[in-house]
C-alpha cells in the first residue's frame, strides 16, 4: 500500500480504506479491515458509512460484508480508457500472445509498484501471482526491472529506496547491489529477464516500451513456466518483445498522455 502522505486528511483515509477492503480480493467484515486499520474503530465506521453512501463500497446486509462499489469500477473504467497504455496496446498485446502462445503482460509504475494493466494468457494457461489491476514488486519482477533500469538514476534510487528486497524465492535479488548490477545489464541489452526470482517455476522476459525521448511509458513482458520453456528459449524471443513494444510506443506518440505519468514516479504522488 502507497504511503500515506502528510496533509491528505480525510480523503487520503478514505482511500486508503478503499486499498485495505480491495487487499483482500472477497467480501469482506468490518472487524476484519479493523484489525489492520491505523484508525480507530468510530473513524473507520464513519468512513465506511461515508464510501457505502458514495456508492464507492457495496454492502451486503445478509453477509454483513463489503465489497468495492459499483461506482469505483466506473472510475476505474474511466482511468483505464483515459490515460493508460492499455487500450493502445491491446492488439498489440492479443497479437504478442497468439504468435508466441505465451502469457503477455503490459504494466506501468504505481508508485514504487508494478501495475499491470493488461493480460493476455498463454494457449495453455498457468496459474501465477500477476492480474489485470493487481500491484506486484518491482525489483523481482520482469516487467518493473525492465521499466527501472531506463529511468534516470534520482527515479530509480527512489524506487529501490521503497522496495522490501523480501526474499520469495531462492533466486531473489535480495539487496541494492545485485539489483543495480541486473539494472546495468539490461539497460545494455535492451530487456531484462525474471529468472524465477517472484514466483518458483515462473521466468519471463520483459522490455521497456519508450518515448523517442526515453521516457519511461510502460514495460511488456512475455511470460511461461520452467516446465515449458527454458531462460534461453525466451531470451530468444527478445527481437519480437523489443519491436513490439516499440510498435506501442510509435502508437502511443498519437495519443494523449498527461505529463503525471513521469510525475508518479518522480514524486510518487
Amino acid at each position: 500500500m502507497a504511503e500515506r502522505q502528510a496533509g491528505d486528511g480525510t480523503v487520503g483515509k478514505a482511500l486508503e480504506v478503499l486499498d485495505m477492503v480491495a487487499a483482500f480480493e472477497r467480501p469482506v467484515r468490518f472487524s476484519e479491515v479493523l484489525e489492520d486499520s491505523p484508525y480507530p474503530k468510530g473513524t473507520l465506521y464513519r468512513l465506511f458509512q461515508t464510501l457505502t453512501n458514495q456508492g464507492m463500497l457495496s454492502y451486503d446486509p445478509d453477509r454483513q460484508t463489503y465489497g468495492l462499489g459499483v461506482r469505483l469500477v466506473r472510475l476505474a473504467h474511466a482511468a483505464w480508457q483515459q490515460s493508460s497504455l492499455a487500450p493502445i496496446a491491446r492488439s498489440y498485446v492479443e497479437a504478442l500472445s497468439q504468435s508466441t502462445g505465451e502469457t503477455v503482460h503490459l504494466a506501468q509504475f504505481d508508485h514504487a509498484q508494478v501495475l499491470y494493466l493488461d493480460k493476455r494468457n498463454a494457449l495453455k494457461p498457468i496459474e501465477m501471482y500477476s492480474q489485470a489491476g493487481k500491484v506486484g514488486p518491482a525489483y523481482c519482477t520482469g516487467v518493473g526491472k525492465a521499466m527501472m533500469a531506463f529511468l534516470d538514476e534520482e527515479e530509480v534510487a527512489r524506487i529501490i529506496s521503497q522496495q522490501s528486497f523480501h526474499r520469495f524465492t531462492e533466486h531473489t535479488l535480495t539487496s541494492e547491489d545485485e539489483l543495480r548490477h541486473d539494472l546495468a545489464d539490461i539497460r545494455s541489452k535492451g530487456f531484462g529477464m525474471d529468472r524465477e526470482e517472484h514466483e518458483p517455476g515462473i521466468i519471463c522476459i520483459a522490455a521497456p516500451i519508450l518515448t523517442p525521448g526515453g521516457r519511461v511509458l510502460g514495460g511488456l513482458s512475455v511470460t511461461s513456466t520452467t516446465a515449458q520453456k527454458s531462460l534461453a528459449d525466451l531470451e530468444a524471443l527478445a527481437p519480437q518483445v523489443q519491436a513490439t513494444a516499440q510498435n506501442i510506443a510509435v502508437e502511443a506518440q498519437n495519443w494523449h498522455f498527461p505529463d503525471q505519468a513521469t510525475d508518479t514516479i518522480r514524486t510518487g504522488t
